[in-house]
């Protein structure tokens, strides 16, 4: 696409999400004349300024703090736009009726109930996340694994905000779960291992009786894919490039296989792309496998290849209500233990955010998965 196409879609989406804002909280009401110019100048300065930070802060510059305005920006705009549409429903209603300042009703209940989120998301964002338990049978697990804890995260996309003391809490967490095996299922951060060091570093002290595994989500592959397997092996975890392990305990074994971001391939970096037989390659068939690959579209392929669970994230669970149904558009599954077949697909909400940092009807979360034989369920 070039450059012109890009400006234009560009255009296009900046004109889509904010005419609805004008047209709720600006126009409808009818402030009157020096209000309506005030709050309409206001709409394009804010409407100009979001794109200009996106492109200094995720463009090839990089700036952290217009990355944070941009961010901000584009959650709020989010919100509003979402809220600005619902208004402006509710005001055909309310109009329909014959209620008097139906306009203005709207035009003030519109932001106050957006600021209301966004301070309600922020803080969701930001704390700590919940843990989240789910019992998943398998039904090839030997009764020596029954009971075997997996903690999973995923997301956690270190950027522009220094989250250096959330990443020390969150393992405070994961290690106070006793875990067999943590697993980071992709998207670890936004930028390169030097750039967010800071922030990565406490993953170090992850601990797991069995062992600790990593694979790359799409997000990785803005920002040296093979740098951060590499950064992630270095401190102890095993990289799964299109790899796998074999844990177990007693007489029991599992098999746990990584494969590339579904995005790896399109990437163009040289021996990067999702190859689920060659992670898979020399296992034992008789084995039960668990499978790490971040997007939960990449279950069929799971599927095809007789893959006893999934483990994904990618979602976010939507992240800002409503994005989630658009996020449907894209992926067979938002949150939540499904099953595809014989296979069974866990997808997390995440355990951090991208970008906006704000988190509605959407809480992040950390997962504790224990694996269960079907005779100790039956």
């Amino acid at each position: 696409m070039n450059g012109s196409r890009i400006a234009a879609t560009l255009a296009v989406v900046i004109t889509v999400l904010f005419t609805p804002i004008w047209f709720a909280v600006v126009s409808g009401p009818d402030w009157g004349s020096t209000a309506t110019a005030v709050g309409t100048a206001l709409v394009v300065a804010a409407a100009l300024a979001l794109p200009t930070f996106m492109v200094l802060g995720h463009g090839p510059r990089r700036l952290d703090r217009a990355a944070v305005a941009g961010d901000t920006m584009l959650g709020a705009t989010w919100v509003l736009f979402t809220w600005s549409i619902l208004g402006l429903v509710a005001r055909a209603i309310l109009e329909a009726f014959d209620v008097s300042n139906a306009g203005r009703f709207v035009g003030i209940a519109v932001p106050l109930i957006s600021a209301a989120l966004l301070v309600y998301g922020f803080i969701a964002a930001m704390r700590v996340p919940r843990v989240v338990n789910q019992d998943v049978v398998i039904d090839r697990l030997d009764p020596d694994l029954d009971g075997l804890r997996i903690v999973a995260i995923t997301d956690t996309h270190y950027g522009p905000i220094n989250r250096s003391r959330w990443s020390e809490k969150v393992v405070d967490l994961v290690n106070s779960l006793e875990a067999d095996l943590v697993f980071h299922v992709g998207d670890l951060a936004d930028g390169t291992p030097d750039t967010r060091f800071q922030q990565t570093r406490p993953l170090v002290e992850v601990k797991a009786r069995l062992g600790r595994a990593y694979v790359t989500g799409n997000h990785e592959y803005f920002s040296e894919a093979q740098e951060w397997l590499d950064y992630m092996a270095n401190i102890g975890w095993s990289s799964l490039h299109n790899a796998h392990i074999v844990v177990g305990q007693g007489d029991g074994k599992l098999v746990v296989a990584g494969i590339d971001d579904f995005t790896a391939q399109g990437s163009g970096l040289p021996g990067h792309g999702a190859n689920l037989a060659a992670a898979l390659e020399g296992a034992d068939p008789s084995l039960p496998v668990v499978l790490l690959a971040h997007q939960p579209k990449q279950v069929f392929s799971a599927a095809e290849a007789g893959v006893d669970l999934q483990i994904a994230g990618h979602t976010h669970g939507g992240q800002i209500w409503p994005f989630r149904y658009l996020v449907r558009l894209d992926q067979p599954a938002v949150n939540g233990l499904q099953r595809f077949g014989k296979t069974q697909l866990y997808t997390s909400r995440g355990t951090g955010f991208w970008g906006p940092p704000f988190r509605v009807f959407a809480p992040s979360e950390v997962t504790v998965l224990t694996l269960r034989t079907p005779h100790q369920n039956g």
